[in-house]
């Protein structure tokens, strides 16, 4: 037997035993195609035609590259279009955060997550120190020298800066210097800036949430970041940027020391809007002075004056101990021990509960607390949650400080709003539970509201209805006509304090405020929206809430009202265009 022969056996028994006839017909053809092809090798030396076998192995070549291309084209298409897709959270390198993205009610961005890069310098690759140097505070003008005088003095690899921006890193790529290379990292980005900062709060440079929503929904945000979901909020941008629009324009106006403002649903209690004055711009946290930083919303406390005495009018009414013509005798100051109650403009005159109201009497609001007593007084206060920290979601919701007791003089104070400091949270919570049909509804910042809220009555349905009708008179004939808007049906009660300051009241640091609703009018379970607005510490008379807030209050209704899709009409005081009825004469407001 030659040798040829001997081979050719070989390979064609191999085959056989290997592909027999249990293999499919794509392995027959291969073992084929290899066993001819060695053949051929053979057949050309033994034949010596060395051309040929060149020409043979020149064809094998070729067809093992081709097959590779092939096999890389079908990998590219595969991860191209079969791959899963990402999470919207994710990015494209192993450290990418999986955040979902923050948006408001309506899917307009407020928070997401972009790949910036790490820039890491080996000093023993660099040709040329002195001028790579140079060239990186050119491409790179925030470098710290002193930083990069370090890592370039070294012996081994270092990271000079964090979180460059892809055109920072194509900048300093273009420079084409040895030892200087990059890494991706994820970064939480917030593009519109300080718009909603405090709300949104922020997330650390690890994915983790820190403070604002990003904290109080952290784990739902990755695990919508995971399911490639966006996590919506309640707030509606463009609600929102009117309420900072106009609160910056009353702060700067009043020269206030600071100012909150809030828009919610009564119905439902989510926050549509909350802003705190002055801000700061959250992609430059570090930059930002501290007053700056503080949500003033949920985390400061606050005096606030007459604005409490819906509180103490509405707890009389719910009792039975008090209705609209119930009189108040305010012809003289309220004496009780050493203490003597005064109205901020005295009526000298018997006053029936509404003119208390419109007149905003301390020595009205004062003599029906006492009537009432410490213990219905607290439980009224208990159930409208201002005597706890508001169960918003935020972490930074604060606890008031408590009220230590409950005898005359404190009830006397409480009525009108002193002797209790509440956060704005707090009040714009228990206001809301006066004017949607008497229910306590947690605030929220959860789109639709939140699942299965824990609700309960403070007051009655009928002495919510009694509470919008004066309200609406409040701001037709009271102390609260800076705040109507047209065909709005504006509603709402004025609030002026005195701060506290070594120990006295000084009259010169104020707080002032207006917490207004609309529309006032329908049902009680009506669709209905609060506005609140507080100046802190105003630099320029008057201080009060009706000079200071009411007018913020209705310009900012004024301008959401079509968002919410509140219609503008008529009722039995003005015009659906804001004229006034002549119907009923004007009671003298004082702004408190």
């Amino acid at each position: 037997m030659s040798v040829h022969d001997h081979h050719g056996m070989g390979y064609r028994g191999r085959p056989q035993a290997t592909f027999g006839g249990a293999v499919s017909a794509w392995g027959r053809w291969v073992a084929s195609l290899v066993w001819n092809l060695e053949h051929s090798f053979e057949r050309a030396r033994a034949d010596a035609r060395p051309e040929e076998d060149t020409r043979v192995r020149i064809f094998l070549i070729m067809a093992a590259f081709c097959a590779v291309f092939a096999c890389l084209a079908l990998g590219a298409a595969h991860a191209a279009l079969l791959a899963p897709a990402r999470g919207a959270g994710a990015g494209f390198h192993p450290g990418a955060l999986t955040r979902a993205d923050l948006v408001d009610r309506n899917g307009q961005l407020l928070a997401t997550n972009i790949t910036h890069y790490g820039l890491y310098i080996d000093p023993r690759e660099v040709w040329d120190i002195p001028a790579a140097k140079a060239q990186l505070r050119r491409a790179l003008p925030r470098i710290s020298a002193a930083r990069l005088d370090r890592v370039m003095s070294g012996e081994r690899r270092l990271i000079a800066l964090n979180g460059l921006t892809p055109s920072e890193r194509r900048a300093v790529h273009a420079l084409a210097l040895g030892g200087v290379t990059f890494e991706p990292e994820d970064r939480r980005v917030y593009p519109l800036g300080s718009s909603a900062v405090h709300l949104i709060g922020r997330s650390d440079t690890g994915g983790q949430g820190v403070a604002g929503a990003e904290l109080a929904f952290d784990q739902e945000i990755r695990a919508a970041g995971t399911a490639s979901e966006d996590f919506p909020l309640s707030i509606d941008l463009r609600v929102q940027g009117v309420v900072e629009n106009e609160l910056a324009i009353a702060a700067e106006e009043h020269k206030a020391k600071g100012a909150v403002a809030v828009v919610a649903d009564v119905q439902t209690g989510e926050i549509l809007a909350m802003a705190s004055w002055p801000t700061y711009d959250a992609n430059r946290r570090n930059a930002a002075p501290e007053e700056a930083t503080l949500n003033r919303v949920v985390s400061a406390h606050y005096e606030m004056g007459s604005v409490f005495k819906s509180f103490t009018v509405a707890a009389g009414i719910d009792t039975g101990r008090a209705d609209m013509n119930t009189l108040f005798d305010a012809s003289q100051a309220l004496q009780i021990g050493k203490r003597r109650i005064t109205d901020f403009h005295a009526t000298n005159k018997v006053l029936t509960l509404e003119e208390v109201y419109l007149h905003s009497s301390n020595i009205g609001t004062s003599r029906l607390a006492v009537e009432m007593g410490g213990d219905v007084m607290r439980d009224y206060f208990r159930r409208l949650g201002l005597l706890d920290a508001a169960p918003i979601e935020l972490k930074e919701s604060a606890a008031p400080p408590k009220v230590r007791k409950w005898d005359d003089s404190t009830l006397a104070s409480l009525s009108f709003g002193y002797g209790i400091m509440v956060t704005p949270i707090q009040y714009v919570s228990a206001y809301g539970a006066l004017v949607n049909g008497g229910r306590y509804v947690p605030p929220t910042l959860r789109k639709g509201g939140r699942p299965n809220a824990q609700t309960h009555q403070v007051v009655s349905a009928e002495t919510s209805a009694v509470m919008l009708d004066l309200m609406r008179r409040n701001v037709t004939r009271g102390s609260g006509r800076f705040a109507d808007a047209p065909g709005l049906r504006m509603g709402g009660k004025t609030g002026s304090a005195n701060k506290l300051v070594s120990g006295r009241y000084n009259p010169a640091v104020a707080v002032g405020s207006f917490a207004g609703v609309f529309p006032a009018d329908g049902p009680v379970d009506a669709k209905r929206y609060t506005v609140f607005v507080l100046m802190d510490e105003p630099g320029v008379y008057p201080r009060t809430g009706g000079y200071v807030a009411a007018p913020a209050v209705g310009r900012i209704a004024d301008r959401i009202a079509g968002f919410l899709g509140v219609e503008r009409k008529a009722d039995r005081w003005s015009t659906a265009l804001g004229e006034k009825i002549p119907e009923f004469q004007d009671v003298e407001g004082d702004g408190r």
